[in-house]
């Protein structure tokens, strides 16, 4: 039974609560009050996605809550207008994703994410179609790339810096479990292509290099006993693995699987090929106290952490092709998510990374922005105040940059203490000094996963 979009009274679920508090309509607001400076190449759009359930919607688990997305206008150092838009899909009005004729694929959260390709924005969730928008947020309808995808769409796509090309795929607990698509910079499905030896194990993020797709299996894997409406749950008998496949047509049959340690990875920061030919990838992974702590707070059971990211540390995974091992290690002590680098260097070394810092699992400590230098192992703590969380910072590359962290971090942060928000514009080189500039946004943002700056060039 699908209990996504049951109406009846809310519970007083973790997702529904504090930061993750639903907002109850849609508002447009124009000339956003402005300190300090807002750098002119921030000229575009911030668009954000987030779960945002219509009232006195109880949804089973936070990630099958009703998709919204907000937007935050910039133009020639002037902040032009807010806004936020359900994304409306047949879910929004409790239509089940699971019919008499199997799954419908318009049937989306459309949550998850929101990108731009081929002069498209679209609104993902991994289960389903990606649903296409207008620069103002208002929904056009679901996307199949001209009738060419006949399933569904990651919500984590890459677009490699060299080509243009967005890569993505669609991970089904049922076979062929994998497949991976390639679309062309305008917006052409060129390449679908199933991938052998890949299981019904949960795969949200994937990544790139200059030569390869990597795949991670981890060991979150599909349940069928799963009675959240999200039918995946962690196994000790699920082989943990990476999988290396060459890009370009025929790729898949010649894909390499690597076995690594327990554990799920929900989002990595970037791969790429090392001077010895070696690919190292670099995300967060969770244990199975880790795990467990977080799915109990996505679907409000007991025994949960005081935040939905219990236990998540940086790793490490280098995969020499050679010698046909995998090795890795815990690159931080920090509990952090929500990696991300200069995408002008998706698949390429990079030298810096930034994610943001959790309290720990009784909720002690403040949100913390992190910066990483590799080259030198420091890191750099820019934290925020009680009761504040940021969303996942967005870099934003500076006018003529002559360094890979010549730039800007864009952040959304909602503040308890005042029930408002925030954009804040960060020099991503100092993430301690002052801010660049701060947008103040009209209502209190709800926490939201991921987003994308569109700038206007796009």
């Amino acid at each position: 039974m699908d209990t996504t979009a049951a109406a009846r009274p809310a519970a007083r679920k973790p997702y529904l609560t504090g930061h993750y508090t639903p907002v109850a309509d849609e508002i447009t607001a124009t000339g956003l009050t402005v300190e300090g400076t807002l750098p002119p190449e921030l000229t575009g759009s911030l668009l954000r996605a987030g779960h945002n359930p219509k009232p006195g919607v109880t949804p089973s688990h936070w990630f099958k809550g009703s998709g919204m997305v907000h937007g935050i206008r910039l133009r020639d150092g002037r902040a032009e207008w807010y806004r936020n838009r359900w994304v409306r899909t047949p879910a929004l009005d409790g239509a089940p994703y699971m019919t008499e004729h199997g799954p419908d694929f318009t049937v989306s959260t459309a949550g998850t994410h929101v990108i731009e390709h081929g002069g498209r924005l679209l609104a993902l969730c991994e289960s389903a179609l990606p649903y296409e928008l207008t620069p103002e947020l208002d929904t056009v309808g679901a996307y199949d790339f001209g009738g060419k995808l006949k399933s569904f769409m990651t919500a984590h796509p890459k677009e490699d810096p060299a080509t243009g090309e967005l890569h993505f795929f669609a991970s089904s607990p049922f076979p062929p479990f994998l497949t991976h698509y390639v679309v062309s910079p305008q917006g052409d499905l060129t390449l679908s292509q199933d991938v052998p030896g890949a299981s019904a194990a949960l795969k949200h993020d994937f990544a790139i290099t200059e030569d390869y797709v990597v795949f991670l299996e981890g060991s979150v894997t599909f349940d069928p006993t799963e009675a959240s409406g999200i039918p995946y749950g962690w196994s000790d008998a699920q082989p943990c693995r990476v999988g290396v496949m060459p890009m370009g047509p025929g790729g898949a049959a010649n894909i390499r699987w690597f076995d690594v340690g327990a554990g799920f990875g929900m989002h990595f920061a970037n791969a790429y090929q090392d001077a010895l030919g070696r690919v190292i990838v670099e995300g967060a992974t969770v244990d199975r106290t880790g795990w467990q702590r977080s799915w109990n707070w996505w679907v409000g059971a007991p025994g949960r952490g005081a935040e939905p990211n219990s236990g998540s540390h940086g790793r490490r995974w280098t995969i020499d092709l050679t010698e046909g091992v995998a090795r890795e290690e815990q690159t931080d002590d920090l509990i952090v998510e929500f990696p991300t680098i200069n995408e002008t260097l998706l698949g390429r070394p990079h030298r810096y990374q930034y994610a943001l810092a959790f309290p720990d699992d009784d909720g002690v400590g403040n949100h913390t922005f992190v910066k990483y230098d590799r080259a030198t192992g420091a890191r750099q703590l820019r934290p925020v105040g009680v009761g504040q969380l940021p969303s996942e910072a967005v870099f934003v590359p500076a006018a003529n940059a002559a360094a890979e962290d010549h730039g800007y971090l864009l952040s959304v942060v909602g503040d308890l203490n005042t029930d408002s928000s925030r954009l804040l514009v960060l020099d991503a080189r100092d993430l301690t000094a002052p801010p660049v500039a701060t947008v103040h946004l009209p209502r209190r943002v709800p926490a939201m996963i991921h987003g994308s700056w569109i700038p206007d060039a796009r």
